[in-house]
């Protein structure tokens, strides 16, 4: 990647279960490689359980419980998608905390596939031209979003994708948000 991060701190908020692991893992080595420092962020300690569709794959050790973290002790965050993942981030208030200090502070957010589920919850899609999985579009919409189908789209710091097919774009854009830093448009 062309853009270093310069030991930026990233946040990965997953739930305990339900993560698309290739979702949280390209991305994941996407920001080490350039330079930045990961960590895996979760609604309870331990570690999370990963999956390839509806098959169980990896394990992950969390780093830090979502209740005992705040925007302020990152540089920016990353929502891996799967369609267990964001349905149960998006019912933990902790979670939909976390996420709405990164756009009240205008830090950069990356959401892919099933992810935008979490930012509807987080009252942070009005108003701002995004993509994900189809299946989210009416949601989506529906929350005041302005949905257009789209490997990798960016607006005012938050960049998002529809699926694992376009992690290559993702990946590349994430960084390149996170190396500009926090967003100096003021969030909508």
């Amino acid at each position: 990647m062309a853009q270093q991060l310069q030991n930026r701190r990233v946040a990965f908020l997953v739930a305990p279960e339900g993560t698309e692991q290739v979702e949280l893992t390209q991305p994941w080595r996407a920001v080490q490689e350039a330079g930045g420092q990961p960590e895996l962020v979760s609604t309870a300690q331990g570690s999370i359980q990963a999956f390839d569709h509806l098959d169980k794959a990896d394990t992950f050790p969390v780093d830090k419980v979502v209740s005992q973290a705040g925007a302020e002790d990152y540089d920016a965050l990353v929502l891996p998608g799967g369609v267990a993942n964001p349905d149960l981030l998006r019912t933990d208030s902790d979670a939909v905390r976390f996420i709405g200090e990164f756009f009240a502070t205008g830090r950069p957010v990356a959401a892919i596939c099933h992810a935008p589920w979490t930012l509807i919850e987080a009252d942070v899609v009005r108003g701002r031209r995004l993509t994900s999985f189809p299946s989210l579009q009416t949601d989506l919409r529906n929350a005041g979003a302005d949905w257009v189908d789209e490997e990798v789209v960016t607006d005012r710091g938050l960049v998002t994708s529809r699926n694992p097919d376009d992690l290559p774009a993702f990946c590349a854009k994430l960084v390149e948000e996170i190396a500009e830093g926090a967003n100096r448009t003021a969030p909508t």
